[in-house]
């Protein structure tokens, strides 16, 4: 996909607003930069050790970021933040050694849908942050921002598919 058709699918998205319900997360996590980007070996550990994770609540995985309060007001690449890989739990009465559970609390999430690698999702979260969020009737909200990869993400594909949420609450 080249990069006028990326923006010109971006203008014509709208997300979906759910209330997500809580959920119980099990995994590992890091914190990082986007320079110093450690999700491919995060991601690799925790694919090797998934899995130890009893009670799945699914066959997804969920890619999340749990940013500081400043970390959009003030960008920078070099701001870090703490990335989880991890999958939800019905219940947890086990956690793996050196793995974590997150609770992840109920709140609103506007849903998009993400087509593509990850080459091109840069273009796609500038028009969520630049241009959805300022002329919605929502402004981020401090929860996790998280992915569902589900049964349709290809690592690297461009015919990948995936959810984005993005925490929100109202103007």
């Amino acid at each position: 996909m080249n990069f006028l058709s990326l923006e010109n699918s971006c203008r014509n998205m709208t997300p979906k607003i759910i209330t997500l319900k809580e959920k119980k997360l099990i995994g590992l996590s890091v914190e990082m930069s986007l320079l110093d980007n450690k999700t491919p070996q995060l991601w690799k550990t925790f694919r090797q050790r998934s899995k130890e994770v009893d009670h799945r609540a699914s066959e997804d995985f969920i890619s999340l970021q749990q940013y500081p309060s400043h970390y959009f007001e003030e960008f920078s690449a070099g701001s870090e933040f703490v990335k989880w890989a991890c999958v939800e739990v019905d219940e947890v009465n086990n956690i793996p050694e050196g793995m974590s559970m997150l609770l992840l609390e109920t709140g609103l999430y506007a849903v998009f849908h993400y087509t593509g690698s990850a080459q091109n999702a840069p273009t796609f979260f500038q028009y969520i942050y630049g241009e959805w969020i300022p002329n919605s009737e929502y402004q981020l909200d401090g929860r996790p921002h998280f992915e569902v990869l589900g049964a349709k993400y290809k690592n690297n594909d461009p015919n990948s598919e995936e959810e984005v949420w993005i925490p929100i609450k109202a103007k």
